[in-house]
């Protein structure tokens, strides 16, 4: 029980659970006070937000914080994907970030820390909205619909290639120049957003429809106002993103693919098949893109729900 005996007996017991040192290195107790006393938190409430802490002591102590200005921002994202590997539901999680930010907050205010490192963490709201991703038969089956029947067929195939082997952007798709285009190399020059530059692979095939695509059609295309860019519409204007959306939607419903796909599901599926495959996370950032490595790791929500997936499918305790 704790120092005003106030809080229930069910959050005191989750608080003894952990050890005498850990809760008093974290202030559990003190916590647990503040809720029932000066914020009448409900019982439930009270008992919950135990049960968070507990976790999150317990997971900061195994990564070597072993007091609360210890914390770090970087810690409190770890945790909150562990939570997720956990499979904690999306309900439980959120509550679960509510009651860190509450705990920092109030450690701040009794001057036991000097700044809160949870003032930026954010619910992970990303994993409830990421768009399907394809599965590589769905994307074969995709790249693969474009008909030398269709008159553009060769632009399309390798607009498909790209946008599949290089996990661009739509606005990197219609920005993407002739001279971007490195064959020999087997490398892309992508301006991403802020104009900032990478160089990505690609694969053979990428290469292929590409090099088929700029010797047979575009020559045929321009009319000189193509202005450079790659891929070209049927004026010889460089491609629209709608007239990209319009593409990838005809060639969708070819494909028989009944999930809904924009031009980022092409990205999020690009760097989910990297990683099933075995990728590194920041090799998987530096081709996406990404400034900061926490907007990748989401891709490995979608790579452990495909680990999930296959654990219960093939193993016969699944």
């Amino acid at each position: 029980m704790t120092r005003h005996g106030a809080v229930s007996r069910a959050a005191a017991h989750t608080i003894a659970a952990l050890g005498d040192d850990v809760s008093r290195a974290f202030e559990l107790e003190r916590f647990q006070d503040f809720l029932h006393v000066e914020r009448g938190s409900a019982r439930a409430t009270s008992e919950a937000y135990a049960l968070d802490l507990a976790r999150f002591a317990t997971f900061m102590r195994v990564k070597g914080a072993t007091r609360p200005a210890g914390v770090t921002p970087a810690l409190l994202r770890d945790f909150v994907y562990h939570l997720k590997d956990l499979g904690l539901a999306p309900t439980s999680i959120r509550r679960t970030v509510s009651a860190v930010r509450t705990y920092f907050k109030f450690l701040v205010n009794e001057g036991e820390i000097a700044q809160d490192p949870s003032d930026r963490l954010e619910t992970p709201k990303r994993w409830l909205t990421l768009p399907d991703v394809l599965t590589v038969q769905e994307a074969e089956r995709l790249i693969a619909a474009p008909s030398l029947d269709e008159p553009l067929a060769f632009r399309d195939r390798a607009m498909l290639e790209l946008a599949y082997g290089a996990g661009l952007r739509v606005s990197e798709w219609i920005t993407l120049g002739v001279k971007d285009v490195m064959l020999n190399d087997g490398l892309v020059r992508v301006f991403g957003k802020g104009s900032k530059e990478r160089l990505v692979p690609i694969g053979r095939r990428a290469i292929g429809a590409v090099a088929v695509y700029v010797r047979e059609l575009r020559p045929r295309l321009e009319r000189g106002a193509g202005k450079g860019m790659l891929l070209l519409n049927a004026r010889g204007q460089p491609l629209s993103r709608m007239g990209a959306w319009k593409i990838l939607r005809k060639y969708v419903e070819i494909a028989g693919i009944t999930k809904r796909v924009t031009p980022h599901t092409l990205r999020h599926t690009f760097a989910t098949h990297l990683l099933e495959h075995g990728a590194d996370l920041r090799a998987v950032q530096e081709m996406l893109g990404h400034a900061d490595i926490s907007t990748t790791q989401i891709y490995t929500h979608v790579d452990r729900e495909y680990l999930r997936s296959v654990h219960k499918q093939y193993h016969p305790r699944g």
